[in-house]
């Protein structure tokens, strides 16, 4: 059955948002944050251009941020969006601190004036230019329009959010972008007719291209954008396996390429909160793997498994899971041998064996050490296990683990870091996520509240479509080291925790169905 991607806002009478975060109008008026009586400059100047609907804004703000980052090197504000939520912030003037330096950037250069200048109040002379006419903040839902996936009229969502490094287009091009990837997948599957019963080269090169393709994407992208496509391949590996004449090399690949594909699927149920569904789809490239006699494969795959039982709270499972895939590993000498070592290294935290989590980690540094690339580093993205994320691993490892939170602290500064000045194949919206949230711990549990709530901000501002199972147990974990720390009820911890609860209501899962 094909999964509902909602695009844009649910259906009429689709609630999703306990919140009231989710629908029309004017939501900081719902929320109870009233507007400044005297509008910022930003606010004025942004009317004046006609940017008060959040799409435009958000559609400026990214164009400016890209000329930016061409016109000064600077690959780290390629792709970088604003949330809708800090959107009404700076438009309503709700703004108690300044934007991170990179925000502050592209709004004076979308603006030409100073930031300090254009979150404070507009002179008057400024604001009596502005025309009578103009209204308070509407911003209308857009277009509620049910896609099902897979189709050719899947359309992808927007991905925004502070840690986004989709490549942003005009509506024109995104339709046209739209239109050469329906055009693509219609082209596969005509290959494959076209082909016959025997299964060709031309495609078995282009499933392996689109596997490339989406391996690649998925660290970057959010789900919604690519769960169809993940579908419809694995509907065709899975078909030409089950009634196509396939030569024994051609056999090989296609089971590989199957179990890469539902190897994704594990990690795109695990994503959407439903780790039983992710096991059945991790079972199946197991035995994907061992079709194809991939050792590494196999490592891979006992893994991605590892990573599921971790986040279902079953942290021995999960430790038992890398043991068996370091075990099955020998042979394997690319990042994979990495990533089970600081697998374990993070199960055992959990499960407060400080010995057995520092071995882990010495035996990460020096899986990394002997990495040479294999055929699964190759296709990139969720396939490999970048330095950065062995930081933000580590980091985690020894934040769970409690005995010394200035270190915890350290290395997740170090993780922070790492994916800020991470290259695009490096980058993963998720796991930088996750290294903000274990520094948002780390400084909870030495008592600083304020700097914890600067480390979880930009994770509470990720829009839905971003919001995965891994990021918000993750913002939820720090809900709870709230509420450990006896700061449940008072000043900014309250507010935290509140802004937290709101964030959890709606994961991406909502908007599948």
């Amino acid at each position: 059955m094909a999964a509902v991607i909602f695009v844009g806002e649910p259906p009429k009478g689709f609630s999703v948002d306990r919140t009231g975060l989710s629908s029309g109008g004017d939501e900081r008026v719902r929320r109870g944050s009233a507007v400044a009586e005297t509008p910022t400059l930003l606010r004025v100047l942004t009317l004046r251009r006609h940017w008060q609907v959040y799409e435009t804004f958000r559609l400026r703000f990214e164009a400016t941020a890209t000329s930016i980052a061409d016109d000064e090197n600077d690959t780290r504000l390629r792709g970088l969006s604003v949330s809708k939520r800090q959107f009404e912030r700076w438009y309503g003037g709700a703004v108690k601190t300044r934007p991170y330096p990179d925000q502050c950037r592209v709004l004076e250069a979308m603006f030409g004036v100073g930031v300090d200048l254009l979150l404070a109040p507009a002179p008057q002379a400024v604001e009596r230019t502005t025309p009578a006419s103009e209204s308070p903040l509407v911003i209308p839902p857009p277009r509620s329009a049910p896609v099902l996936l897979p189709t050719e009229q899947a359309a992808a969502l927007p991905v925004g959010g502070p840690f986004s490094s989709e490549p942003r287009f005009n509506a024109g091009t995104t339709e046209l972008e739209r239109q050469v990837a329906m055009a693509a997948r219609r082209a596969l599957r005509f290959t494959a007719m076209a082909e016959g019963s025997s299964i060709g080269p031309e495609t078995l090169g282009q499933i392996h291209d689109e596997v490339r393709r989406l391996t690649a994407a998925y660290p970057r992208l959010a789900l919604p954008t690519l769960l169809g496509d993940l579908v419809e391949v694995q509907d065709l590996t899975f078909r030409l396996l089950e009634h196509g004449r396939v030569k024994p090399l051609q056999a090989r690949e296609l089971y590989l390429l199957a179990g890469i594909t539902s190897g994704m699927l594990a990690k795109a149920s695990h994503d959407l909160g439903n780790p039983s569904a992710a096991m059945m789809q991790a079972r199946t490239a197991f035995v994907c793997a061992d079709n194809a006699d991939h050792q590494a494969m196999r490592a891979w795959v006992r893994s991605l498994q590892s990573l599921i039982s971790y986040w279902a709270g079953r942290p021995a499972e999960a430790a038992d899971y890398a043991l068996l895939g370091q075990s099955t590993a020998d042979d394997v000498r690319g990042t994979t041998s990495v990533w089970l070592a600081c697998l374990s290294a993070r199960a055992h935290a959990l499960i407060g064996d400080a010995e057995a989590t520092r071995t882990a980690i010495q035996q990460a540094e020096d899986a990394r050490a002997a990495v040479v690339p294999d055929d699964l580093d190759a296709f990139g993205g969720i396939m490999t296990f970048p330095e950065p994320r062995q930081l933000y691993y580590v980091a985690e490892a020894t934040v769970h683990l409690g005995e010394d939170p200035v270190l915890g602290e350290s290395r997740s500064e170090a993780a922070v870091s790492a994916y800020r000045n991470a290259s695009e194949d490096e980058w993963a919206f998720g796991d930088e996520a996750g290294a903000q949230t274990d520094l948002a711990l780390a400084r909870i549990a030495r008592g600083e509240i304020e700097g914890a709530i600067e480390a979880v901000r930009p994770v509470l501002d990720l829009p839905v479509e971003q919001r995965n199972f891994g990021i918000t147990s993750s913002a939820q974990r720090v809900h709870a080291a709230l509420h450990a720390d006896g700061r449940r009820n008072t000043g900014a911890a309250a507010d935290l925790r509140g802004e937290i609860e709101a964030f959890t209501a709606t994961p991406t899962s909502v908007l599948v169905r």
